[in-house]
C-alpha cells in the first residue's frame, strides 16, 4: 500500500474512532446532553461536509434522500444517547458488530451463501457478542447496548443505501442536511432535560466538524484506491483504536471480558469478509 494511501487509511480511522470518544467524554464528563450532542454533531457535519462538496464542484446540485437521511438519524442519536452508559471501546464494538452483521445478512438475504470458513467467522462473531452481552459484573449496560445496536443497524442501512449513487461525499453532506431537522426535533422534545457547557459543545462540534466531516471526506478520497477486502479489513481497527483511546486517555478499564469479545468478533467478521472478497 503506497505511504500516501497509508495515511489517509490510518488518518480516517483514527477520525472514525475519535467519534467515540468524544461523544464518551461529552456525554459523561461534561454535563451536555444526548440530544443536543447529536444536534451539534450532524449540524457542524453536514456545514463541513456541504463545504468540502462545495469547494470540490461549485456547480453541482446536492445529492441524498430522505430514507437514508432518516438512516443516518437513527445512526447518529443510537450512538449518542448509548454513549451515556457505554464505554468507548465497547460501544464501538457493539456498533461495529452490528454494522457487518446487518450487511452480511442482507447479502445472504440477496442469495449471497456462505461457505464453511465463512459461517465459522460468523458462529465465532457471535460467540464474541453473546460473550460480551452476558450478565455479570463487567457486563454493559443492556439499554446502551441496545441503543448501540440499534445505530449499527441503521449505519449498515445507511451504508448498503450509498451504494454507487455518485459523489460520496456530496451525497453524505445532502444526508447529514437532510437528517439535522430531525436531530433538532429530538432536541426540543428533549427541551426538558437538555444541558450545555463549553467542553462539551466542543467537544460535539469536533466530533462532528472533524472525527465526521473531514474524517468521511479522508475516506471517500482513499477509498478507490483499496481492494473490498482492504477496506473492510482496515475498519477492524476502529474498535481497538477506540478501547485504547478509552483506555489511556478516558482512563476506562480493560477487562478480560472484553480483549476475548473483541477477539472473537473481529476474527469472526474478518474471516467472512475476508473469505467473502476471495482472498
Amino acid at each position: 500500500m503506497p505511504w500516501r494511501t497509508l495515511l489517509l487509511v490510518s488518518l480516517a480511522m483514527v477520525a472514525f474512532a475519535g467519534n467515540s470518544l468524544l461523544a464518551r467524554a461529552a456525554l459523561s464528563m461534561t454535563v451536555l446532553d444526548p440530544a443536543s450532542f447529536t444536534s451539534l454533531r450532524l449540524a457542524s457535519g453536514a456545514l463541513v461536509l456541504c463545504l468540502i462538496a462545495y469547494l470540490r464542484s461549485p456547480c453541482r446540485p446536492g445529492q441524498g434522500d430522505g430514507v437514508s437521511a432518516l438512516a443516518l438519524f437513527v445512526y447518529a442519536a443510537g450512538f449518542s444517547f448509548a454513549y451515556v452508559s457505554l464505554p468507548a471501546g465497547t460501544g464501538a464494538l457493539i456498533l461495529f458488530g452490528a454494522v457487518q452483521a446487518t450487511m452480511i445478512s442482507w447479502g445472504w438475504w440477496r442469495g449471497e451463501r456462505l461457505d464453511r470458513a465463512q459461517v465459522l467467522g460468523l458462529l465465532m462473531a457471535l460467540a464474541g457478542l453473546v460473550i460480551l452481552m452476558r450478565p455479570g459484573l463487567s457486563a454493559p449496560p443492556l439499554g446502551g447496548s441496545l441503543l448501540m445496536m440499534a445505530a449499527g443497524i441503521a449505519w449498515g442501512v445507511y451504508s448498503l443505501r450509498g451504494r454507487g449513487l455518485g459523489d460520496p461525499t456530496r451525497v453524505t453532506a445532502g444526508n447529514f442536511l437532510r437528517a439535522t431537522p430531525l436531530a433538532l426535533g429530538v432536541s426540543v422534545l428533549w427541551a426538558g432535560a437538555a444541558a450545555w457547557d463549553r467542553w462539551g459543545v466542543i467537544y460535539a462540534l469536533v466530533s462532528g466538524a472533524l472525527a465526521s466531516g473531514i474524517g468521511y471526506a479522508l475516506w471517500y478520497a482513499v477509498l478507490p484506491a483499496l481492494r473490498p477486502t482492504q477496506a473492510a479489513s482496515v475498519q477492524l481497527t476502529v474498535p481497538v483504536l477506540a478501547a485504547l483511546g478509552g483506555i489511556l486517555v478516558l482512563g476506562e478499564p480493560l477487562t478480560l471480558r472484553f480483549v476475548v469479545a473483541s477477539l472473537a468478533i473481529l476474527s469472526g467478521v474478518w474471516l467472512v469478509i475476508r473469505r467473502k472478497a476471495g482472498v
